[in-house]
């Protein structure tokens, strides 16, 4: 027997064992929530009100983390260089080297590369510090508040901006810009009309491969915001699940004792990966969009 399946069969006991042992306990007994509402953890109260959709709300103050971190990271360790670098300055180095290397040079030619690294590596960083910073809990709820010493204060909550769509959307509106205008500057409008189409399309085929092809380009917009968005916000959701709305949801209290330990093990997981994995690959593709877009064989 493989380890692997020993760990599955050996977590699968301690659950089927636990569930048993709670019903043995407390018996199975629930009642019914009218209160508590998941969706609600991810609403948006306006903090300040202000004309049209200016509003101040907890999506903005995430925003401001996260670009002061952005900012924060390359300009502080840029002037504390050192020949000798301490550890902060080597996964610094590392990072960069990603973000130089990997995806942008990986993906491009090396005068693009020079040009566009300074946006496709701030784009990166930015999305990586927003994903990270939506798992540390930060009081922002408003909606549920505690009170300490009959103060009123915002309790803790996990929230993070790229599980609102408006901000993976707002993104992939400033790639899909981008890799589009740049793509018209190196061929010409009509020039780079013709690059969307494959090498080897003629006649009338064109009739039908020229609009898949014009669709497919405003598809990306869709394809870029969605998968950053539902992948976080399905994070965030599972984790708030499994750390005890579950719970609370059915009613039954100490069903919390087997989905908290399933939570911190999403939770885990979700910071380790997910989190880097989504700016790496929305970083990524705009590299793989913007060298595409300025390629001399098109797409």
């Amino acid at each position: 027997m493989t380890t692997t399946r020993k760990i599955l069969i050996a977590v699968l006991a301690f659950y089927l064992l636990g569930l048993v042992a709670i019903i043995a306990i407390f018996g199975w007994s629930r009642q019914d929530n009218n209160e508590f509402q998941p969706q609600n953890e991810f609403k948006l109260h306006a903090w300040i009100d202000l004309p049209g959709p200016f509003d101040i709300t907890r999506a903005v103050l995430y925003l401001v983390i996260a670009g002061a971190l952005t900012i924060f990271t390359m300009v502080y360790i840029a002037r504390r260089m050192e020949a000798r670098p301490n550890r902060v300055q080597t996964a610094v180095e590392t990072l960069f080297t990603l973000m130089r290397d990997n995806i942008t040079r990986g993906n491009m030619d090396s005068a693009t590369a020079r040009k566009w690294f300074p946006f496709v590596g701030t784009l990166f960083l930015f999305i990586w510090y927003s994903n990270l910073i939506g798992y540390i809990p930060l009081p922002t709820n408003t909606e549920h508040k505690i009170d300490i010493f009959g103060i009123q204060f915002p309790s803790f909550s996990l929230y993070a901006a790229t599980a609102n769509l408006a901000i993976p959307l707002a993104l992939a509106l400033v790639v899909w810009l981008s890799y589009n205008i740049e793509g018209v500057r190196a061929h010409g409008f009509v020039g780079y009309l013709k690059s969307l189409i494959p090498k080897g399309v003629k006649g009338p085929l064109l009739l039908l491969i020229f609009p898949l092809e014009i669709f497919s380009n405003f598809m990306r917009l869709i394809s870029l915001s969605v998968r950053l968005f539902a992948n976080i916000l399905a994070g965030h959701l599972i984790i708030l699940f499994m750390a005890g709305a579950l719970a609370v949801l059915l009613g039954i209290a100490a069903l919390g004792w087997l989905t908290i330990p399933a939570g911190v093990a999403l939770f885990l997981f979700e910071v380790g990966l997910v989190a880097t994995l989504q700016a790496f690959i929305f970083a990524t593709l705009t590299a793989i969009y913007l060298g595409g877009a300025v390629s001399q064989e098109g797409h």
